[in-house]
Order: structure tokens, then sequence, then C-alpha cells
């Protein structure tokens, strides 16, 4: 595999592949060399510090790209690598046979959609730009997704302390996707191709059979797995293309359209709050990341509420929302975010009639009733 430059590929070139995943302890005599002394990584700090790579933007044009990559398809080298819900990345020893299925499964399907689509006027638009239409291919910026970051980290920076991946360690129904890693001696950079791996498309020795010669077999310690042949996200360069939004969510807990609507809610909460942050971070970057925020903050109106009301609230409830000589309101990590976003979300409340303050999980706003719905409370109320 190609790396950049401060990657190790020794352990690459030394990893042969294997057809099934198998339980430890089941030699495969057909494999030459294997990776050895291969530790776990810890890292010393954060693997996303590595993220300001996608700084400096340069966008990709999918169009150029693919007809290019034609003269190269034939010649491409795929590594295969999964990850699991924490983001730590493995290693998948790949063998025999199914080298000749890699292309199918990861650059056929991509090539086709792209290049058959010029003729049928396929455009690419940010999530920024447009909703999800008919014969539109959406992208984002790379940087936008941390936990994507987080495991292109691992590839291009950590390969060489990646594990290989060993069922009896590591269990396939805890992996959450499949990075195929793409190279080529005259393409500069590689690109990434992944997939989700549900569970539903995972099998176990236990849980099923294979049938062979008409008769029905346990797969004894061996696990199966089918990769999905839809296209899900594409890699290139900075920027990432999304052929099914859904799979992004899942794979990466980044909802496109709710992280666009979220970022617009803040530009308009910090013109019209004076906020203090701590060095270096922002609301933007605060909020990022963060579901239950991003959700709630869909449907905030900043010009609806006033500061000093806010100020108010927090004291009332005791919640601990400072302010700063100035009056700025003080945000300096997740906890003041999460006060704060509650705070304009109305989710803080006292019961008039316990006393007891709750933060409000989930509420439906009460609608006056009808004119004859009283009238007609009234007349049973008579009855």
């Amino acid at each position: 595999m190609s790396n950049d430059s401060n990657t190790d590929n020794t352990t690459d070139d030394s990893t042969e592949q294997v057809v099934d995943i198998q339980e430890s302890g089941n030699d495969d005599k057909d494999t030459k060399t294997v990776v050895s002394e291969v530790k776990a990584y810890t890292p010393d700090q954060d693997i996303l510090a590595n993220a300001g790579e996608y700084d400096n933007y340069e966008e990709t044009d999918i169009f150029a790209w693919s007809n290019n990559l034609v003269q190269y398809v034939d010649e491409l080298k795929i590594d295969l690598y999964f990850f699991n819900k924490n983001n730590t990345v493995y290693r998948a020893k790949l063998g025999g046979p199914i080298d000749k299925q890699l292309r199918p499964l990861f650059i056929d399907e991509i090539l086709e959609f792209v290049l058959g689509g010029i003729e049928d006027g396929l455009i690419v638009r940010t999530f920024e730009e447009a909703e999800k239409e008919d014969n539109v291919l959406q992208k984002t910026k790379v940087k936008n997704v941390d936990k994507l970051v987080e495991v292109l980290n691992w590839l291009k920076f950590e390969a060489h302390n990646i594990e290989v991946f060993k069922e009896a360690d590591h269990d396939l129904r805890r992996i959450k996707g499949v990075v195929a890693v793409c190279t080529h001696k005259d393409i500069e950079k590689p690109f990434y191709v992944i997939k989700q791996l549900p569970t539903s498309q995972i099998m176990k020795g236990y849980t099923a059979w294979v049938l062979k010669d008409d008769v029905f077999k346990p797969f004894d310690h061996m696990s199966a797995l089918k990769i999905p042949g839809e296209n899900h996200l594409l890699v290139v360069g900075h920027d990432l293309f999304v052929f099914n939004q859904a799979k992004l969510k899942a794979m990466f807990g980044y909802d496109a359209k709710a992280a666009v609507i979220a970022a617009k809610k803040v530009e308009e909460i910090e013109s019209h709050f004076k906020l203090s942050y701590a060095e270096g971070v922002g609301l933007q970057s605060l909020v990022k990341g963060k579901p239950a925020a991003i959700k709630k903050l869909q449907d905030i109106e900043p010009k609806s509420i006033q500061q000093q009301d806010i100020i108010d609230h927090s004291d009332e409830m005791g919640v601990g929302l400072m302010t700063d000589d100035a009056g700025a309101i003080i945000i300096m990590d997740d906890k003041d975010v999460t006060r704060f976003v509650n705070l304009l979300n109305d989710d803080y409340i006292e019961s008039p009639v316990t006393g007891q303050r709750y933060e409000i999980i989930k509420k439906k706003l009460l609608k006056p009733a009808e004119e004859d719905e009283i009238l007609g409370r009234e007349v049973l109320g008579k009855k």
C-alpha cells in the first residue's frame, strides 16, 4: 500500500491473504508470511491531531478522476481494513481467488455510476447546496466528519501499528465497516472506498449451515460475511462522495442535513448572543460531532430569545451557566455547551406541584383547545 512518507510500509507487503476469517488456532499452511510482533496501538496524542492535513482544501473533479482511473483499474492494489464502533482499525488478511472479487465489489460500480451518469446529466453538489435528488451525487469535505478523519488517520499515519484482524480476539459482529485502500504506482495518493457491514451480512458457525454436495453441514469454527454490492462512500483527496446518506450516518454518526442546519443556527446564535470561549475554540467546533446538541439546534429560533432571559432562567434553575465581567456567557467545554443549548431549547422546568426541577428529554408543544372542543366539554359537564 502506498502511504504518506511518514508511514511504514513494511507490513503491507508482508501480509498475505486468507479467504475465510477463522478462529484463532486454525493454521493456514498456504500462508507464506504474516505480520509478526504487531502491538496494539495506544496513541500518545489524539489521533485527530493530523486533521490539519484537510485544511488546505482542494476540490476533486469526480468525472475527470473517474476517467483517469479507467486506465489503471486492472492494476490497482486493493488492501482491506475493518473498523469497529470505536473506530479502531484492523488489517484484513485476504488471499487466493478473493483478489479477483475486489474490483467488482469496490471499483466497478462506482465507475459505472459516475461515468454512466455523465450521459444522463449527473451533477455533483455539496450537502449545503441542495437536498438529495435523482441524478445528483452529494459530497462534503472529509474534515467535516470527525470519525471518518479518525479512521483515515489510522490508515495514513499509523498503518504500521494496525493489528491483523483475528476473530477470536476482535469478533466480526463488532465490525462496523470495511475500507478498501486503493493504490497504484502512477496514482499520487490512495483513494478509499468504504462500505457498511451490517450484522445481518455476517454468519457464524453456530448460526449458519453450509450446503455442500446436497448435504447441510455446520460452519464449524469459521465465520463468513457478505460485502454489499452497492456504493456507499468514496474518499478522494479532501472530498467525501456520498452515494448513500443513511450509510454515512450509520458508520460515522454524521447527519449531513442536520449538521448544515446546525452550523447556520450557530452563526445566528453567535451574532445574537455575547459569548466568551476558551482560547482556540468556538461554538461551531464544540457542537460538531455531538448528535444531541445538533438535533436540538434544528428548531431553535435564537432571535426570539434574549440573553438576559437565558441568564436569569439559568440562575432560577441552578444550572450554573456563568458570565464574565462584560456580561458574556462563558462557554469553556462540552458541559457548558450542553447547558447553553438546553436553555435555548427551553429544556429545564420546575414542577409547580412538587417543586422538583427537571431536564426535559422529550416534549410536545400543547396547542390551544379548539372552540368546538371546549363547548363539547361544557355540554358533557352539565350532564
